[in-house]
């Protein structure tokens, strides 16, 4: 098919909302089964909205307001990224192995790096604001 046939958009929407569905799949089952995805889901349920608030009601500009939001999502990711990681090494074994416990650590600190640089990110910009 080419990009003339107008069946080429419908499979191309059919495609998009497979992959959205799919997405949505592993947000619930990350959110059913991690409770680190849940404590920092609810991290962000407060955050972004207090970046948006702060962006109406401060000298906080569009830019600011993007980075502070962008940093929560970013540990949203990771950990998300993590749980795959982790689901992966549980159904390779459930033996205990360096590797195993190298890979999941890894993840986990990739985590930690993202929490870190997400609070340095407010800390900058909060400061850079009020301060």
């Amino acid at each position: 098919m080419n990009n003339t046939d107008p069946r080429s958009s419908a499979l191309r929407l059919g495609r998009i909302w497979t992959a959205t569905s799919y997405s949505l799949q592993g947000l619930r089952a990350t959110y059913h089964h991690e409770a680190a995805f849940r404590q920092e889901l609810m991290l962000a349920a407060a955050l972004i909205p207090l970046a948006f608030a702060l962006a109406l009601w401060s000298p906080l500009t569009g830019t600011q307001c993007a980075l502070l939001i962008g940093s929560v999502l970013l540990v949203l990711l990771t950990e998300l990224l993590n749980s795959a990681i982790e689901a992966i090494v549980d159904r390779i074994s459930g033996d205990h192995h360096a590797l195993s416990k190298r890979a999941k650590d890894t993840g986990s600190a990739a985590v930690f790096i993202t929490l870190v640089n997400c609070s340095v990110v407010w800390a900058m910009v909060l400061f850079d604001v009020f301060g």
